[in-house]
């Protein structure tokens, strides 16, 4: 049995519109960030952010407001909806979070899968593993797949020992995918995560080296990554996405594909 076989058929056919069957692998974009950061650098207008890269997005994950708000109904792009929230950068604790949308107004929203944060580790560890429960319970009434999110705070390191431990938590409460970070001997966190893996892109960081971090993660087990800030950040953003779009269904070389970027001094 491989990972993620024990489902029903509507919850496989929801699966492989995010992670493709004919290469197995997933390219997402994650937009949401504006739901604890607000208008974040290059989302001020999400309409305008997203709708130029949603060619080269094998899913677009984001909130309900920026869905209904900013992206056209018509795109057959398939939806990973964020569904938890209740915090922000300015608050008291990041971790603080909570479920905000309903797995009915999930389903009138045609979504693919649905994904919240947990916290291990934090001062609000128990209220976002039970968020992770509950949203497992209503959506396996429906078939819709949960992602859950490693999230992590400044206090908590992100190596193998961390990730394997928070990776395999939302593995066994039921969850379908996990997003995580990439870390030295990633190899672990795989291999002991019984469900798919996709990796995320972290703060902006240089081309090249966001490059280097989708294929030495889907070298290392990845099913995929869910990128953000290192592509409608970058200075070229479509070039980006197709860049990592290669390397994750081609294998494509980092150091080839960044050379074909459009980089300059702004």
């Amino acid at each position: 049995m491989t990972k993620g076989d024990n489902m029903d058929w509507g919850m496989k056919n929801r699966i492989s519109r995010i992670i493709k069957p004919d290469t197995g692998r997933a390219v997402m974009l994650a937009v949401d960030h504006g739901y604890f950061l607000g208008p974040t650098s290059g989302l001020e207008e999400p309409g305008k952010t997203i709708e130029p890269l949603l060619p080269y997005a094998d899913s677009l994950m984001l909130t309900r407001g920026v869905l209904r708000n900013s992206v056209c109904p018509e795109h057959p792009v398939p939806i990973v909806l964020r569904v938890s929230g209740g915090n922000s950068i300015v608050g008291e604790d990041l971790s603080r979070e909570t479920l905000t949308v309903s797995v009915e107004d999930a389903i009138r929203l045609n979504v693919s899968a649905v994904a919240l944060s947990i916290y291990v580790g934090s001062k609000y560890e128990h209220q976002t593993l039970r968020n992770l429960s509950t949203l497992i319970n209503e959506c396996e009434r429906y078939g819709i797949p949960v992602l859950a999110v490693t999230a992590v705070g400044k206090e908590m390191t992100r190596d193998a020992r961390y990730l394997s431990l928070a990776c395999r938590i939302a593995a066994e409460l039921g969850a379908h995918i996990v997003k995580t970070y990439y870390c030295e001997d990633f190899e672990k966190v795989v291999n002991t995560c019984p469900i798919p893996v996709v990796i995320a892109g972290g703060k902006k960081i240089p081309e090249k080296d966001a490059l280097k971090l989708a294929y030495n993660a889907v070298n290392d087990g990845a099913v995929g990554v869910d990128m953000g800030r290192n592509i409608f950040q970058s200075q070229d953003p479509v070039g980006m996405i197709k860049a990592v779009r290669e390397i994750v269904h081609k294998k494509g070389k980092p150091e080839k594909l960044y050379s074909s970027l459009k980089l300059g001094k702004k």
